[in-house]
């Protein structure tokens, strides 16, 4: 029997995605399945098409809620307590999976039960949902995540053992920006094994009013105070300047380790493979 994925979306007013976002996890070819999305008070229209798909799903594959929720961390913790599944995903409103994602989750899952946290390959999109960029990535290494300047591991091709919550792991409704990274440092000290899977899972959108490009300056602030609480040199430095000297004089070896192993790897050499075909609909930028 294969273990029930649960999926979480938080969602506002992101109408203009949010039924495509929805349409990839109907439409994978996978049969244990429930769907859970946090709607925060919507005014455009989104709460007309969690209806249709509330209509067409039933109840046991797909439950949605519109209501003040404190936030897309608040929202995400509240999804993450209602779900039901042995393995949880996060997707935003504005990405979508990619076909045959589930299938590939659930194998690895399977045949590795050691596994807390996986994570996969994405493509970057634009609005329109046109294939821009494949993002490759590289094996799990806690160094990098706390110290180089992007997060490498993708929330939209991330997926979690219901066991890291069950443990009490959740996310800080206190950040907006960076709380990804936050709870995937936390879960990383706290021993949970993650893994990378190297397999396009998901497309991520990169569109104007999305967090990452119309608050970009807001999230590489919460970026930098996350990075600053986990170096553990910063903490004992009496003055803010003398922590952010810290914490940048280890940017530079994070970075040459992430990209010496993307070039090791070929990725960024010119391929003849084409993109992985997304589901078919009905009706931020990742640096390198």
């Amino acid at each position: 029997m294969k273990p029930l994925i649960s999926i979480v979306t938080p969602s506002l007013n992101q109408s203009q995605f949010l039924r495509e976002a929805l349409e990839s996890v109907r439409n994978q070819q996978y049969a244990a399945v429930e769907h859970i999305v946090l709607d925060g008070c919507s005014t455009d229209g989104s709460q007309r098409i969690l209806q249709d798909i509330e209509k067409a799903s039933g109840a046991t594959a797909f439950w949605w809620r519109s209501g003040h929720d404190g936030g897309q961390s608040a929202a995400l913790n509240q999804g993450f307590a209602r779900a039901k599944g042995e393995i949880i995903g996060w997707l935003n409103a504005d990405d979508r999976y990619r076909a045959g994602c589930f299938d590939k989750v659930a194998a690895a899952f399977t045949e590795h039960p050691e596994l807390d946290v996986l994570y996969g390959d994405y493509n970057l999109m634009d609005a329109a949902g046109n294939h821009l960029a494949v993002r490759r990535e590289i094996e799990f290494s806690r160094f990098i995540l706390r110290y180089h300047r992007v997060l490498y591991i993708p929330t939209t091709a991330t997926f979690f053992r219901r066991r890291v919550f069950e443990r009490g792991h959740s996310l800080s409704s206190s950040l907006h920006y960076a709380m990804d990274l936050e709870f995937f440092l936390r879960l990383a000290d706290a021993g949970c094994r993650f893994q990378h899977l190297s397999q396009v899972l998901a497309d991520f959108r990169v569109h104007p009013a999305s967090k990452s490009v119309a608050f970009r300056s807001r999230q590489r602030a919460e970026h930098r105070s996350v990075v600053l609480r986990a170096t553990p040199l910063a903490r004992h430095l009496p003055s803010l300047g003398l922590r952010n000297l810290a914490a940048a004089s280890l940017q530079l070896p994070a970075a040459l380790l992430r990209y010496g192993e993307k070039l090791l790897r070929g990725f960024y050499f010119p391929s003849s493979r084409a993109p992985e075909q997304h589901l078919p609909v009905t009706s931020r930028p990742e640096q390198l």
